[in-house]
C-alpha cells in the first residue's frame, strides 16, 4: 500500500467535508480505506474483464465491481 497521494485524499476529504481541516492520523485512515476500497474494486472489475475474455477493463468492469461492493 502507500501508493495514494495523502495531498489527494486530504484535499477530497476537507472539499467533501465541509472544508474542516483533517488530523494526520485522520489521514492515514482515510487513505488506507481509500487504497483498500480501490484494491478491491481493481480486483473485481480484472475479474469481470477476465470473465468477459478481455484483457482491457472496461467501464462496465467497473460499473459492475461498484455495484458489487455496494451490497451489503
Amino acid at each position: 500500500m502507500g501508493e495514494l497521494p495523502n495531498a489527494v485524499v486530504k484535499r477530497l476529504l476537507s472539499k467533501h467535508g465541509g472544508g474542516l481541516r483533517v488530523s494526520g492520523s485522520a489521514l492515514e485512515r482515510a487513505v488506507a480505506a481509500a487504497e483498500d476500497y480501490i484494491s478491491r474494486l481493481a480486483a473485481e472489475a480484472s475479474a469481470s474483464a477476465e470473465g468477459a475474455k478481455r484483457k482491457t477493463v472496461m467501464d462496465s468492469d467497473i460499473d459492475a465491481a461498484r455495484a458489487k461492493l455496494a451490497q451489503p
